[in-house]
């Protein structure tokens, strides 16, 4: 039902999407040298609120962000391919993520979805026909930071997507990996961490739990993206303390590297009430794109990271 407080809500939301848009038209062109059929491996899509609203639940709202806004991302960084991450904010209805795969075509996208255990072999069918491939495990934003209760919440992922094939994505941090390392190197399923497994730029490579990423990816146990680099990082506004993080990662493995942008960069920590808009963190993604090119010099190894890996991992032809 329509009512006066939804039409300001979705008038507000399309203000702020119009200033976010403003904004993505001055990122920086690229000027690394971009493959053919490179691959963005972490994004999210907030489309029209009135037609996929937003979970009670949620922590934060963000404003909208479209699939025509995601496309523009693309062609700006000349990207031919796309992951797009069910976020928290819709909680397991994945439809919004379905929209946005559906929006930019099986031959440019596919996704990861949120599911528990109320979802049916016939919901985890219609994902799969609409594209998703892996199931993301947010344990950051639920506060999850107890092993046990991590362990058994992966366990629960990988016992209904094992015989789909598809992989888990684990959004976490280092003490959980240390922990749960010897378990998650015996993971039936792929492993993906998500932003260098919520490593601290800062704390450099000898950081607390880094080893056990390092091990996982050294191993092929665990593919980690790395993505996100302001979310590990506040030297804006390339994030370079990032770089040795990313060359340690690449270095161990370059088969189970994989790159994001995180776009559209929303702002959980904005302090906000969660059913207030939370502006989205002001990030560049062409410039923060070039980091590449320093993390991984070698333009093969830049191919393996945008190309090969996404394609094997999540099934581009």
């Amino acid at each position: 039902m329509t009512t006066r407080r939804s039409i300001l809500q979705a008038t507000a939301l399309g203000a702020v999407a119009a200033s976010s848009r403003a904004r993505a038209a001055v990122r920086t062109v690229p000027d690394l040298e971009v493959p053919r059929g490179a691959c963005d491996c972490h994004v999210h899509v907030f489309p029209d609120p009135a037609r996929f609203p937003l979970f009670a639940g949620r922590t934060y709202t963000p404003p909208v962000a479209t699939p025509a806004d995601l496309l523009q991302l693309q062609r700006d960084l000349h990207l031919d391919r796309v992951v797009i991450v069910q976020p928290s904010v819709y909680g397991t209805d994945n439809r919004a993520t379905l929209d946005g795969i559906r929006e930019l075509g099986p031959q440019r996208a596919r996704g990861l979805a949120v599911i528990d255990a109320k979802t049916t072999p016939a919901q985890m069918e219609e994902l799969h026909q609409g594209g998703i491939r892996g199931v993301r495990v947010n344990l950051e934003t639920a506060g999850v930071v107890d092993p046990a209760a991590s362990a058994q919440k992966l366990k629960a992922a990988v016992e209904q997507v094992q015989a789909r094939g598809w992989h888990v994505q684990a959004y976490t941090r280092l003490s959980i990996i240390e922990a749960l390392k010897d378990e998650l190197a015996r993971m039936p399923v792929p492993l993906v961490v998500d932003h260098f497994g919520g490593a601290r730029a800062g704390r450099g490579v000898s950081q607390p739990g880094f080893a056990a990423l390092l091990d996982l990816v050294r191993s092929g146990k665990a593919y980690v993206k790395i993505s996100g680099a302001y979310r590990s990082s506040d030297a804006a506004p390339d994030f370079a303390d990032a770089a040795p993080l990313a060359r340690a990662l690449i270095a161990a493995n370059p088969d189970r590297i994989l790159w994001g942008t995180d776009w559209p960069h929303t702002n959980s920590a904005s302090g906000k009430p969660a059913t207030e808009i939370s502006e989205p963190l002001p990030i560049d993604d062409g410039r923060l794109f070039n980091q590449l090119a320093k993390w991984a010099p070698d333009a093969a190894t830049r191919r393996r990271i945008l190309v090969d890996n996404p394609a094997r991992l999540y099934g581009f032809a």
